[in-house]
């Protein structure tokens, strides 16, 4: 298997890149895209972080090739639709509107192979700290860069000594109780919100945890980020949704192994993607 062979899916969701953040690991993105090609890919918010270009520029090279590559993919004919986030709530107000061939939206209903229907929204709108005190959303993403910038140190460290990435933020997210209970209360708000939509089931981002789990009648799906975890979610051609974990399939890839099987994390194992 090579780069010039990739993976092929129905459907690729994908959120919270932050490009513009000194966060986001563009490299892993662009190497991903590589590998894996879809009929139809959602941008589930976050693509773009406005609100660190708002207060540094920052939008290196690598940043500019993900645009790049999505934009070509557009041209090539793959449907690609950006649902907005708060980091890039700027283009709500673009809904429907195309940007070389990508479509804004502020929510969209994605119907699966096997015929299940499923909301795909970023989530941010049901973020009360997000959506109704704003102050206090921008501290807590202060706190949220101190983390990364621990996740880098980590990283490096770990790059040293020939360690795989592991993520100090993922794992310290779900180390912490409340963060924990509000892991909890948004898919319990998002679920509802499936249930209000008469959909079978969500495809979501902002809250950085990738996860897929079943309450009752409902799938909740998050597609985590590519800030800490570097995962994705993808539909297979029979309708089966899986959520796939970069950082390992890529080390595999770079050491030449032709005949790697990507790493699957499932529901039952992706707790802190």
């Amino acid at each position: 298997m090579s780069g010039e062979n990739p993976r092929s899916f129905r459907t690729l969701f994908i959120s919270d890149i932050h490009l513009g953040s000194k966060a986001a690991k563009a490299e892993f993105l662009i190497d991903f895209l590589r590998w894996h090609e879809a009929e139809t890919i959602y941008l589930v918010g976050d693509i773009v972080d406005g609100w660190r270009l708002r207060r540094s520029w920052h939008w290196p090279q690598l940043h500019n090739d993900v645009v790049q590559k999505l934009l070509r993919q557009a041209r090539k004919g793959v449907q690609i639709t950006y649902i907005a986030g708060n980091h890039d709530e700027f283009l709500r107000m673009f809904q429907g509107v195309h940007f070389g061939g990508i479509v804004v939206a502020d929510r969209a209903i994605h119907e699966s192979a096997d015929g299940k229907k499923y909301l795909v929204i970023h989530g941010d709108q049901f973020d009360t700290v997000v959506h109704n005190v704003r102050w206090l959303a921008y501290l807590g993403d202060k706190a949220y860069d101190a983390a990364i910038m621990v996740n880098r140190v980590v990283a490096r460290f770990r790059r040293l000594f020939g360690m795989p990435y592991w993520s100090f933020s993922s794992w310290a997210k779900v180390k912490v109780k409340k963060a924990v209970n509000f892991i909890g209360a948004f898919q319990e708000v998002l679920t509802e919100e499936a249930r209000r939509s008469e959909v079978d089931g969500v495809i979501c981002g902002h809250i950085h945890h990738a996860v897929i789990e079943q309450f009752d009648d409902i799938r909740y799906i998050n597609t985590g980020d590519w800030v800490e975890s570097c995962t994705a979610v993808v539909e297979h051609f029979d309708g089966s949704m899986e959520i796939l974990h970069w950082p390992q399939t890529r080390a595999a890839v770079r050491a030449g192994d032709a005949g790697f099987v990507p790493v699957v994390i499932d529901s039952e194992t992706v707790k802190a993607a």
